[in-house]
C-alpha cells in the first residue's frame, strides 16, 4: 500500500469525519438554481438498460454490472456554465469503481480537448469513498492537475450536491454549497485553461487498474449491480450548437455576465473560510506539491508553506488519466464481455 497506508484517506472513518464536521461549521446558503428533467437537457450515452430513468423523469440511476457501465451526456455543448447534480453513490464493497461527473469536449476536439472532472473513487467494504478533481486544457493530458480529498459524510447514505462552475475567469468545484477548489485563470497557464465548448457527462465504470490503492483492489462483481443515483440536475450557461466548434466571441457575452453574477460564482469571505477549512482537513493530495511529477511547480499554483510541508511525501499516487482514454478502455471492456457472452451462447447451442 505504500504511502497511502499511512495517509488520512486510509485512517479516518466516516463516523469520525462526521464527528469532526460538527466542529467545522461549513454552513452556507443554498444556491438559487433551476433544475431540469432528464429529457429537458440530457441523453443516454452508453449502457442501454443500465440507465434507468424515474417515472417522473427528474432522476436517473446509472448501473455497473459485469457486462457494462453506463452514462449520460448533456444534449448541448456549453461555452462556460454551472453544472450540478445531487448524487448518491453505491454502498458496501465498491473497490475499483469510478463514478464521474465531468465536462469534456473529447468527442469533438480529439487532439486538444478540455476537461473538468469530479471523480468518486470506490473502496473496500468498511473504508470510505474518496474523490478527486482535475483540470485539463487544450489536450494537456500529460499535465494532470489532480487533487484528492475525503468527505465529511458517507456519500452512499444520502444525496449531496456536487457542482462545477466554469467561467472565462475561474473554475470552482463545490460539494453542497462549500467551495473546495478554485482555479484562477492566469496568463502563465496559456492554453492549459479550458476554453472550448464542453458537454456535461455522468458515468459509472470499472477502473480496477487504478481507482483503489493504485489498482490493488479490483471490482468484485459478486456485489453487482452497483448503482449511482442522480437528481435535481442543473445546466446553467451559454448553450452552443455542437457543429459550431468555434463560436462568435460575443455570442455568449450576455450569458457570461449573468453567470458571473450568480450566487454560486461569488466566493464570499465566509465561503472562502469554509474552503480553507475543508482543504486543511480533508485534502490529502495536490499536484501543486507533487515534486515527483512536477519538479518545477506549475505556474497557476499558489503555494502555501503549511500545505507544502504536509504534502511533501505524497507524490506516489496512481491516476487514471483523461476520460477520453477511459472511454476507450470501457468500450474495449464491453466488447470483450460481449464476445465472451457470444461464445458462451454458441457453446450452449451446441
Amino acid at each position: 500500500m505504500g504511502l497511502l497506508s499511512c495517509s488520512i484517506s486510509e485512517t479516518i472513518t466516516p463516523s469520525l469525519l462526521f464527528f469532526l464536521f460538527s466542529f467545522i461549521g461549513f454552513g452556507t446558503a443554498t444556491f438559487n438554481v433551476t433544475t431540469l428533467a432528464f429529457d429537458e437537457g440530457y441523453n443516454p450515452l452508453f449502457g442501454d438498460g443500465n440507465l434507468v430513468r424515474s417515472p417522473d423523469g427528474h432522476s436517473v440511476r446509472l448501473l455497473l454490472d459485469v457486462y457494462t457501465g453506463s452514462g449520460f451526456i448533456s444534449s448541448r455543448m456549453y461555452q462556460h456554465g454551472f453544472f450540478s447534480a445531487k448524487i448518491k453513490l453505491p454502498s458496501d464493497y465498491t473497490a475499483g469503481i469510478v463514478v464521474a461527473f465531468y465536462t469534456s469536449n473529447g468527442d469533438v476536439f480529439e487532439k486538444n480537448h478540455d476537461e473538468l472532472d469530479i471523480e468518486f473513487l470506490g473502496n473496500i467494504e468498511g473504508k470510505p469513498w474518496r474523490f478527486q478533481t482535475n483540470v485539463y486544457g487544450n489536450g494537456s493530458t500529460n499535465r494532470g492537475r489532480e487533487e484528492r480529498y475525503n468527505l465529511w459524510f458517507d456519500p452512499s447514505k444520502e444525496f449531496h450536491r456536487y457542482s462545477i462552475l466554469w467561467t472565462a475567469k475561474n473554475i470552482i468545484f463545490y460539494v453542497d454549497e462549500v467551495p473546495i477548489r478554485e482555479v484562477v485563470r492566469n496568463d502563465a497557464m496559456g492554453g492549459d485553461y479550458p476554453s472550448k465548448p464542453m458537454s456535461l457527462y455522468a458515468t459509472i465504470w470499472d477502473a480496477s487498474s487504478w481507482a483503489t490503492n493504485g489498482g490493488k483492489y479490483k471490482v468484485n462483481y459478486e456485489y453487482a449491480p452497483f448503482t449511482s443515483e442522480f437528481k435535481d440536475l442543473v445546466l446553467d450557461g451559454c448553450a452552443i450548437d455542437p457543429i459550431q466548434k468555434f463560436p462568435n466571441s460575443t455570442a455568449c457575452s450576455e450569458t457570461d455576465t449573468w453567470l458571473e453574477s450568480r450566487d454560486y460564482a461569488i466566493i464570499t469571505p465566509k465561503s472562502r473560510s469554509a474552503m480553507r477549512r475543508f482543504r486543511q482537513r480533508y485534502m490529502y493530495y495536490s499536484y501543486c506539491y507533487d515534486n515527483v511529477r512536477y519538479p518545477i511547480t506549475p505556474p497557476e499554483c499558489a503555494v502555501d508553506s503549511n500545505e507544502k510541508q504536509r504534502f511533501r511525501n505524497t507524490g506516489r499516487l496512481r491516476f487514471g488519466g483523461s476520460h477520453r482514454k477511459q472511454a476507450r478502455m470501457e468500450r474495449a471492456r464491453r466488447k470483450r464481455r460481449s464476445r465472451a457472452a457470444s461464445v458462451s451462447d454458441d457453446q450452449t447451442d451446441m
